[in-house]
């Protein structure tokens, strides 16, 4: 083994001189690369992230300019009403010309032989020889415009045009429905990111008394009037608070980027939102008042009545299948190379067509017409049954909230009375800074409480006033 060492320690050390040389390069070239890479992230931190102040009502107003979810709602309207359009179309006589080019291989003609019409000796043979009479031309062109106009296929245009206009009502009946759902999004939206906000705050408050806990839990260990868990426990607690203010920071985050989308901003636009004009709460009818509203006045009952609407068109169109199509019928001719026909030439009559026999297609139309107004039917009754439901869980909800804001008020006013004799004892030296701190995030707790209470209440009359066909303001 030494003698296998001896022989193989200089070819090794020729292998690694390079590898030596050039390891202050490849340290140097790494240091750089690494300085590179983390003042990537501190360049990038740096750029300024867009800001805009936003009150309630110009968020409404720029849901109702940007949002995509109601751009769409307005093209399908306008798609339904130019398929209303071409549904009325057929009302009208279609005209349409009609022209070809073509070129027979063989003609037919008339021959006539010689002496056909006379022989005698005063007039000889008449004709003297025979004669080929051609029909026509090997190329020939004819070149129409006609006119038809549908009687009896009015029948089934009326029904197709009840259906388009059925169709049409949907569409704007969708449209308002998205309108006052994107309203109700916008205030739930702008409710939620106020809550976060003042939980937030309230959650720097107690991590604020949990840091002047934890330096008075030290200080008592340090004197010995305290156990090391004493300090420990503190110090989870605030790692506790400050958790939970890192928790409320991001769900905020995720709020504002929903409410770019939900607003047609850029990603990362900063909002910063105006507690204060949130508006009068709406006046409420009552329960009663509400249902028959909302079965008036409803998107989307008033969209399952024009759903029916469309069924009963449909039936009547299958109805229609057995009548006899009976149209009217003029046209303008052109002709060039066809035999015994003037160059133009006029032509006046009626069509009229009938399938006799169609493999049962008119009836199985007529049956599935007839179930699809059955469904239609049906989803009718069932929506206005569950509005019923929806508005009395409405004014159940709406009743508890207004109980719960009462009991977040006389607890914010407990809380407040409660820091105020805190402070007064911190002034006399009766109580230390902890307890001030305490009774201070916990007055922060009961305001945010209280807050999101009132939101949760005028969310729910916002959701009433969708129910009822209107747009939360």
């Amino acid at each position: 083994m030494t003698i296998y060492g001896a022989k193989r320690i200089p070819e090794i050390s020729r292998r690694l001189l390079p590898l030596i040389l050039m390891a202050p390069l490849l340290q140097h070239a790494a240091f750089d690369a690494e300085a590179q890479t983390t003042a990537l992230p501190a360049a990038t931190a740096h750029v300024a992230r867009p800001t805009l102040q936003l009150t309630l009502p110009k968020a409404l107003e720029l849901a109702a300019q940007h949002n995509r979810r109601l751009q769409a709602s307005d093209l399908a309207t306008r798609e339904a009403e130019q398929k209303k359009l071409i549904a009325r179309s057929d009302y009208a006589p279609h005209i349409r010309n009609e022209s070809s080019a073509v070129y027979i291989s063989a003609l037919e003609g008339v021959v006539i032989p010689a002496g056909a019409f006379a022989n005698s000796a005063t007039t000889g043979t008449v004709p003297s020889q025979t004669l080929k009479i051609g029909q026509g031309a090997q190329e020939g062109f004819t070149s129409g415009t006609g006119l038809v106009q549908p009687i009896t296929q009015l029948l089934t245009v009326h029904a197709g045009v009840r259906a388009a206009t059925a169709d049409v009502n949907i569409a704007k009946l969708n449209t308002q429905d998205s309108q006052n759902s994107v309203a109700l999004l916008v205030h739930k939206l702008y409710f939620a990111m106020l809550t976060a906000q003042m939980q937030r705050d309230a959650a720097q408050s107690a991590v604020d008394a949990g840091a002047i806990e934890e330096e008075e839990s030290k200080r008592s260990v340090a004197e010995g009037r305290s156990l090391p868990v004493v300090e420990l426990q503190t110090h989870a607690a605030l790692l506790a608070a400050k958790q939970s203010n890192l928790t409320l920071e991001l769900e905020l985050s995720d709020l504002n980027e929903q409410f770019n989308d939900v607003l047609g901003l850029s990603f990362g636009t900063k909002l910063i939102l105006d507690p204060n004009e949130l508006g009068e709460a709406p006046t409420l009818p009552t329960e009663e008042e509400a249902i028959r509203a909302a079965n008036t006045s409803n998107p989307k009952i008033l969209a399952g009545r024009q759903a029916v609407e469309k069924a009963h068109a449909g039936v009547t169109a299958a109805k229609d299948a057995y009548i006899p199509n009976v149209s009217g019928m003029a046209r303008y001719s052109y002709q060039s190379g066809i035999p015994f026909l003037v160059h133009n030439f006029g032509t006046f009559g009626g069509l009229v067509s009938y399938d006799l026999f169609d493999g049962g297609a008119r009836e199985a139309r007529l049956k599935a017409a007839r179930i699809q107004l059955s469904q239609a039917q049906l989803q009718l009754s069932q929506a206005e049954a569950d509005l019923s439901v929806e508005v009395n869980a409405q004014y159940d909800e709406i009743e508890k909230l207004t109980e719960l804001v009462n009991v977040a008020t006389e607890m914010l006013a407990v809380k407040q009375e409660a820091a105020r004799v805190s402070a007064v004892r911190l002034q006399q030296s009766a109580a230390l800074d902890t307890e001030t701190a305490r009774a201070n995030a916990e007055v922060a707790a009961a305001q945010a409480t209280l807050l999101q209470t009132r939101l949760n209440l005028r969310l729910t009359q916002n959701q009433l006033l969708e129910t009822l066909g209107l747009r939360p303001q």
